[in-house]
């Protein structure tokens, strides 16, 4: 019998031993992959959004229509803004619901502290009267109140095209002049 307890001492034994030896080396520290910190947390945006449209209502009525493929909010650049790398489209609509006014640009970016917009690529706008704007730049100064660009303009209105260098505006784009004016073609003469 004691030969017997013996054997099956030893058995137990060498199976405890390949138990633990299986849990060790299943348990052995194997290398984790290791996600860097954050080292630049200015170079990302702290919301990134894709595919919006919101509408802006003043009394119950729709006043505007704002759409975007993709925004950004970079909030903890040294400069905090929101950029629009698809660009951006804007309506502005009358009591009748009818669109009245309309701007867009192929890229976008508004500077928080500045209250300043920045449109890039095929920028053009629709104001109020029907004049249209071209240009691949335009700078909207929101604190100021002020429209202007320095790169090249072309305004199309009911009594002609005027082109140049140079622009500013006030904010509703109603009243403007062209700072190097390089050309303007009349349909029609003024009536007097």
């Amino acid at each position: 019998m004691h030969r017997y307890i013996k054997e099956i001492s030893k058995q137990l034994t060498t199976a405890f031993l390949v138990v633990v030896l299986l849990v060790t080396l299943s348990c052995s520290k194997d290398e984790k992959e290791k996600i860097d910190a954050v080292e630049d947390r200015q170079a990302l945006p702290g919301l990134s959004v894709t595919k919006i449209t919101t509408v802006i209502s003043d009394s119950g009525i729709t006043r505007y229509r704002i759409a975007t493929d993709k925004m950004d909010v970079f909030d903890k650049a040294n400069e905090p803004y929101w950029d629009f790398p698809k660009g951006i489209y804007f309506e502005r609509f009358a009591e009748n619901l009818a669109v009245d006014a309309n701007f867009r640009s192929n890229k976008a970016r508004y500077y928080e502290r500045k209250k300043l917009w920045e449109f890039q690529g095929k920028v053009k706008a629709i104001n109020l009267e029907g004049d249209m704007f071209e240009t691949d730049l335009l700078y909207w100064d929101e604190a100021n109140g002020r429209i202007y660009s320095d790169k090249f303009i072309r305004i199309t209105e009911e009594r002609g095209i005027y082109t140049g260098v140079g622009f500013e505006s006030d904010e509703t784009m109603t009243r403007w002049h062209i700072k190097q004016l390089e050309a303007d073609v009349y349909y029609k003469e003024e009536e007097e």
